[in-house]
């Protein structure tokens, strides 16, 4: 059929054209230009062979082989819709190319990121995919978009609240039960309120106000703590609500007891009947023993509880006065009874003797009570030894401790183990312990005639005899002292060893290698032997010759210039004179100052040295100048030359005066025989004329330098 319509089309195009089928194909025939430009498709799938339009009713054109196949709503929609210019590639594939944007470009032109061809209304899909800061869920999802955002063309998109208020205020201006504002509620919905249902609110009483409803709370009715509405400021208090069951309880009253307002003390949330009270959380006074189940009236008679008293006698006097094993009134017994009684049981006592000033050791602890305790007397009794042994004090013989004058503090021997096998501790107990050989010495050695009390404890008390007769060195001769142990150890007689250092002349040196004493203590000579060095060594002082120390005046000090270590080389240290040496002076050999051995009245003056140097200087000539004789105004030890007059009283080295405006002293001092005489014009080649006429005004001018200087002493004109 396609056949014949082209034949057709092709037969009414040749008679259009006034030629017929026999006419010459080369003949050439009138185009027309296509104006849809390269479609690259026959023109009938759309036209007619009668005329370009109206198009056909039914086109061959498919869309689908586009690069934009029609779709949904597309599918209906007239071509001249969408290409309204006949280049029907001139026409956009984006959705904002044929739709305008409502809402102003809040989502931007990706028309297709919530609606479909398949219409225009938002989909499902699209609502769940609400991909921003607030996904829509619970029953947000099912809100229609104009639910919230007010007109698809006026309507904010972007930047919109997400607090639940900006939907819901009139939700929470409108709530009764309770009234949200009344009750001063928080406007964030979410907290009582989910995604879900806006009914069946649940409040996290405890996340939101501290106080967790538990127990009984957790069924009660809000109103029922919260009367009239009032939500803000409840208080937590138990008294808030139970002030009423608080005052109207009987057994026990509560406020005839002065029971604490907080219930929470006794009651729980759980049930308000079977209240207990926590004796040893709530008081100062846990309950233990035999007391957890006395019953409360018995210890708070008449229903008292504030105040009731915590000691023992307050309950227990009765038995306290009655017991008579022992008798706790005679034996003036403290009334504490927890020193002897516990809660678990009342018989079975036990007093505890390490809690007194006098514990229990040894054989005391199987000794009866009433042996020490004689006649039931407990109170005031003595802890000394003596109060219960004074008889074996006074009948032991070995040694007879009265005689000796022993103390009657046993313990100072014997120990609470055992009577017998008494130890005495010298060490502790007197001023003399028992060190080296002294440990194993009988006592009767040095306790004579049993002799203990007053025994001396002086070296020669004992040691007077060997003392006595010591010949090396003879201790009497020499006058040693009687203390044995400056010299003398307890570890051993022999072996004695003197240390000097505890002595006036400690010994250093070349002293400690004396091996004699006797080199030093000539004659067995030791108390008052001279510590001078000439005592010892006079002859070296006086046969020394280089310097002879007699005939330069050394003083007798050696150790002004000798040391223990070695007695040479001596070192004179120059500077404990009155004379440091310095600069030069320190390498200069003594004797080019000590002439002739000479050291004691050595000048310390500069021109009894350099008096050569003194008078043969010429530049200046020192001795025609009138220079002082005392170098060191100029010069120095460090070296000679370079010396540096100070010239006080004429600034030499300032302003026009400084150094390479003059080269020698005589540039002035034109007599150089006579520093006094100077020379101003010399150097200042000022006429006369001119001065005089510059000092007209001047009185008593006079041109010569003798007058310069005493109108300009510094140098200055003006």
């Amino acid at each position: 059929m396609a056949v014949r319509l082209r034949l057709g089309m092709l037969v009414a195009l040749v008679v259009l054209s006034g030629g017929d089928l026999s006419a010459d194909q080369t003949t050439p025939r009138p185009t027309t230009r296509s104006p849809h430009g390269a479609l690259n498709i026959s023109c009938t799938d759309c036209h007619t062979f009668t005329a370009w339009k109206p198009l056909r009713n039914l086109m061959e054109f498919d869309h689908g082989k586009t690069r934009y196949p029609l779709r949904g709503l597309h599918q209906g929609v007239s071509c001249t819709q969408c290409h309204v210019s006949l280049v029907f590639t001139n026409v956009g594939t984006r959705c904002s190319d044929c739709h305008a944007d409502i809402h102003r470009r809040q989502f931007g032109s990706q028309c297709e990121s919530c609606h479909s061809v398949q219409g225009w209304q938002v989909s499902l899909t699209s609502i769940r995919n609400h991909q921003n800061r607030f996904p829509l869920i619970g029953a947000h999802a099912t809100v229609p978009c104009d639910a919230c955002h007010k007109g698809a063309a006026t309507s904010q998109f972007a930047g919109l609240s997400t607090e639940c208020i900006a939907c819901h205020v009139q939700n929470f201006a409108q709530t009764t039960l309770p009234n949200h504002q009344v009750a001063q509620f928080p406007t964030t919905c979410e907290q009582c309120h989910t995604m879900d249902s806006w009914l069946g609110a649940a409040f996290d009483h405890a996340k939101f106000t501290g106080f967790a409803l538990t127990g009984m709370h957790a069924r009660l009715e809000c109103t029922a703590c919260h009367i009239g509405g009032k939500f803000q400021g409840t208080s937590a208090n138990c008294m808030s609500c139970h002030l009423k069951d608080f005052t109207g309880t009987t057994n026990p009253n509560h406020v005839q007891a002065g029971l604490p307002q907080d219930c929470a003390l006794c009651h729980t949330t759980a049930s308000w009947a079977g209240a207990k009270f926590d004796h040893n959380t709530f008081t100062k006074f846990p309950l233990t023993g035999g007391h957890v189940n006395v019953p409360c009236a018995q210890c708070h008679v008449n229903g008292r509880f504030a105040g009731t008293p915590t000691d023992c006698a307050s309950c227990h006097l009765a038995d306290f006065r009655k017991t008579t094993n022992p008798n706790h009134v005679a034996g003036g017994f403290p009334t504490d009874c927890a020193m002897c009684h516990t809660t678990s049981s009342w018989a079975g006592a036990a007093f505890d003797h390490s809690k007194t000033a006098f514990p229990l050791t040894g054989a005391h602890l199987q000794v009866s009570c009433v042996n020490c305790h004689v006649g039931g007397k407990y109170a005031g009794l003595s802890t000394a030894c003596a109060s219960c042994h004074l008889a074996d004090f006074q009948k032991t013989s070995n040694p007879n401790h009265v005689a000796l004058g022993f103390p009657t503090d046993c313990s100072t021997c014997h120990g609470t183990a055992s009577w017998a096998g008494a130890s005495f501790d010298h060490n502790t107990f007197t001023k003399f312990p028992l060190t080296g050989a002294h440990v194993t010495v009988p006592c009767l050695q040095c306790h004579v005639n049993g002799r203990f009390a007053g025994t001396p404890t002086d070296c020669a008390s004992c040691h007077l005899a060997d003392f006595q007769k010591t010949t090396n060195p003879n201790h009497v001769a020499a006058g040693f002292p009687t203390d044995c142990s400056i010299c003398h150890s307890t570890a051993s007689w022999a072996g004695a060893v003197f240390d000097h250092s505890k002595t006036q002349f400690p010994l250093t040196g070349a002293h400690l290698q004396v091996s004699n004493c006797a080199t030093c203590h000539v004659g067995g000579v030791y108390v008052g032997l001279s510590t001078a060095c000439v005592s010892c060594h006079l002859s070296n002082f006086n046969s020394t010759t280089n310097p002879n120390h007699v005939a330069a005046g050394f003083p007798q000090q050696c150790e002004v210039c000798h040391t223990t270590t070695a007695w040479t080389p001596a070192s004179f240290d120059h500077s404990k004179t009155g004379f440091p040496l310095t600069g030069a002076h320190a390498t200069t050999p003594c004797a080019s100052c000590h002439i002739g051995g000479k050291y004691a009245g050595t000048p310390t003056d500069c021109y009894s040295c350099h008096k050569s140097a003194y008078t043969s200087v010429t530049n200046p000539n020192h001795v025609a100048a009138g220079f002082p004789t005392d170098c060191s105004q100029c010069h120095n030890t460090t070296t000679w030359a370079g010396a540096v007059f100070n010239h006080t009283w004429f600034p030499i080295y300032s302003g026009a005066h400084v150094p390479g405006v003059w080269n020698t002293c005589n540039d002035c001092h034109v007599n150089p025989s006579n520093f006094a005489v100077f020379s101003c014009i010399t150097c200042h080649a000022h006429e006369k004329t001119t001065m005089d006429s510059r000092h007209q005004d001047v009185r008593n001018y006079v041109y010569n330098s003798a007058n310069c200087y005493s109108c300009h002493p510094t140098g200055r004109s003006d």
